[in-house]
């Protein structure tokens, strides 16, 4: 049998109305342009972190935080990274990919 009780389906109702206002409002801030703007700043600032670190290990040096008006000399704790490898590699990975677009182009046709 169903509860007729006018209270507890008052209580029920009250009850689902905050439990929906809630999800309305967390919908609400996850869709804001305002949070995802926030959302895409802190991604992207956690990935260049992460690339510096890499590339950092990569090349055996340790970067440390530079501060503004900091001697651009120090910014490394050890000796300056020798940065041809990783620009060859860059390099070579540009050459590569242009080659690919151009020969897909190409047999498009």
């Amino acid at each position: 049998m169903a509860d007729t009780d006018p209270d507890e389906l008052e209580r029920r109702i009250a009850r689902t109305r905050a439990e929906l206002a809630q999800t309305v409002d967390a919908i609400a801030d996850r869709v804001s342009p305002k949070r995802v703007a926030e959302r895409t700043v802190e991604d992207v600032k956690t990935r260049a972190t992460n690339f510096v670190v890499s590339v950092g290990d990569a090349l055996g040096v340790t970067p440390r935080p530079a501060a503004y008006g900091d001697d651009t000399d120090q910014v490394w704790e050890e000796e300056r990274p020798d940065l041809a490898p990783v620009l060859i590699g860059v390099g070579a990975v540009l050459v590569v990919g242009a080659a690919i677009m151009l020969w897909r182009r190409r047999n498009r046709r």
